[in-house]
Parts: structure tokens; C-alpha cells; sequence
């Protein structure tokens, strides 16, 4: 099979730029190869980090930091193509220090029958939080006693959990899900990273909703793999159109623009603790996004903030 594989030089500081213009494009599946995350990996910074290290990581410590997608070759790839190239373009004129490095796209028409797997090489096993180490499940991993191990097969939803919109969400879920009595909504529920994560928190009622049928898809497999199916329920469904339940938390790892379009029919759909958790958001959005969570009766618990992202807690007043 034949695929186009755009790759889009940059720096560590770029990544986070370009991977929301890819998104605004439509472009929600990439790879990402960051030079910084492997030389912390090298200089041994966590705790955690491997004692071995595969040789094809060292190699990567003298690679460009860059962002890849692959897209088959629709009628329409090429324009497709030119609207990387122009949005990376724009990018690149606004950039006048030069802090997001080249921004240069290539683009290459390649031939091969495995390309939709070929992220999984990327995909290793991550402790994201204290206790929480997520597991692809096509590798191995020995967990010491205190660590919980979430199985994962994104499929076609790609959603590994490691990125740090995902762990700030987990992160939040891990102090706000404190009783069995606790329902959570994981809103676009992707992988089903959070809801797996609620449940493992302790709720015994988990609802996840997402409009993409492959995110359900993959949401349903990774709870069965983990064995939460009597905790955990995923739904092809929008918050929007007629979702007939409330929550007591509701997480979404979601764009800003989205949390601030949902926030009152998210208000509309808590009850109890009335707790959402936001994510996805961009930190030179985060004053617009306070800003309609407060215009929707919210209150701000909390912001955390890590590279260019940020997350927030709210209550519901």
C-alpha cells in the first residue's frame, strides 16, 4: 500500500505549535520524536527510567525534533499537503526569534503494507504518575508492587496517554475519584485512558462517550483487556444530543475552543460533587477557557500547567 509520510522538522519548544495547528487541520494521529525527552531519558532524571537503553534511542539523541503523520493518497492529499505546508509557513514568519527551529515539511510517497502499525514502535511502556505506568500491549514490562499497570491498544484512536494534556487529566482523577459512589464521565473518551484510570480509582460507575466510532471501538477492547467491563460503559454519543445522565466528575481531555463551546451543557449534565476536569488547552488559551467556565457558574479548584499545556479543576457552584 502506498502512503504519504509528512514529516515536519522543529524544536523541543515547536512541537507543542505544531502538533495544534496538525489538529486544527484535522490531523489528530502523529508521531512525535522530541531530542529533549531522549536525552533526559539518558541522563537518567527519573527514578523509573530504564537501566537498558536501545541503540535506536541513542541515535535519535543526534536526530532533529520533529512531528510525522501518515495519510493514504486520497483524491485530495495533495492540497492536504499544501495546507501543512502553508499553516507551517505562517508559523515559521510569526516565529521571528527562530525558537521553533527549520518548521520545514517534507513530504515522501512510500510503499508499505504494515504503515498504519508503524507508530507502535514509538509507543513504550510510561509511568505517568507515582503509581501509574501504562503498557502497550505488545511489549513487556515487570511492575514493582506499588506501581498499577494499565494495559493499552490504541488502534485506531491513538491515544497513548502519555502525552501531558492525558497525564495532567490522570492526575487530577487520582485526587477527585475518592468513593465506589462516584460516577465519571469521560467526555471523548478516545482509548479510554481516563475512564480505565477512574475505575482503577475506585468508581464503579464509569460512562465514556465519543463521536468517533474507532475510539469506542478501542475504548470497549482496552477495558476488556484490563477486566473492568462491570465498572466501565462506552457510548457513540455527544454531550450535546440528548446524553441522558449526570456525573459527579466529568473529564475532558479536550481542545480550548471545545471547552468553552460545551462548558454550560457540561454544567447541565453534573450533579453531586459537580467536579469537571479539563485538559487539552494550550496555556495562551487558558484565560479564555477560566473565563467560560466562570461565565458557566464554575468555580476554579486548581491549573496545572506542564511545557506549553495546562489542565484545570473546577466546581460547579
Amino acid at each position: 500500500m502506498n502512503y504519504y509520510e509528512i514529516k515536519i522538522y522543529t524544536t523541543t519548544e515547536g512541537i507543542d505549535a505544531v502538533s495544534e495547528i496538525l489538529t486544527m487541520l484535522g490531523h489528530d494521529t502523529f508521531v512525535i520524536e522530541d531530542k529533549s525527552t531522549v536525552e533526559e531519558l539518558l541522563e537518567k532524571k527519573n527514578k523509573y527510567d530504564w537501566d537498558y537503553v536501545d541503540e535506536t534511542i541513542i541515535a535519535q539523541q543526534e536526530a532533529e525534533s520533529n512531528i510525522t503523520i501518515y495519510m493514504e493518497p486520497e483524491e485530495n492529499a495533495s492540497a492536504q499537503i499544501e495546507s501543512i505546508r502553508s499553516a507551517v509557513s505562517m508559523l515559521k514568519e510569526q516565529d521571528i526569534q527562530g525558537v521553533f527551529g527549520r518548521l520545514y515539511v517534507e513530504s515522501t510517497l512510500v510503499c508499505d503494507d504494515e504503515w498504519k502499525d508503524r507508530w507502535k514502535e514509538y509507543f513504550k511502556p510510561a509511568k505517568i504518575t507515582d503509581n501509574i505506568v501504562i503498557k502497550p500491549t505488545w511489549e513487556d514490562y515487570e511492575a514493582d508492587e506499588d506501581e498499577t499497570v494499565i494495559q493499552l491498544d490504541p488502534g485506531m484512536a491513538f491515544g497513548t496517554g502519555t502525552h501531558p494534556t492525558t497525564v495532567m487529566c490522570v492526575k487530577y482523577l487520582e485526587k477527585y475519584v475518592t468513593s465506589p459512589d462516584d460516577i465519571v464521565l469521560d467526555l471523548g473518551c478516545g482509548s479510554g485512558i481516563l475512564s480505565i484510570v477512574s475505575a482503577l480509582c475506585g468508581s464503579e460507575n464509569v460512562k465514556g462517550i465519543d463521536i468517533d466510532p474507532n475510539a469506542v471501538t478501542a475504548s470497549v477492547e482496552n477495558i476488556k483487556l484490563n477486566g473492568l467491563e462491570d465498572k466501565i460503559e462506552i457510548f457513540q454519543s455527544d454531550i450535546t444530543e440528548g446524553l441522558g445522565f449526570k456525573a459527579d466528575i466529568i473529564a475532558g481531555n479536550l481542545m480550548a475552543d471545545l471547552i468553552i463551546t460545551l462548558a454550560s451543557d457540561i454544567a447541565d449534565h453534573l450533579k453531586g460533587k459537580k467536579i469537571f476536569i479539563s485538559s487539552g488547552i494550550l496555556i495562551e488559551k487558558r484565560r479564555e477557557v477560566l473565563e467560560a467556565l466562570e461565565a458557566a457558574g464554575f468555580e476554579i479548584s486548581g491549573v496545572l500547567e506542564e511545557n506549553e499545556w495546562c489542565a484545570v479543576a473546577a466546581r460547579l457552584t
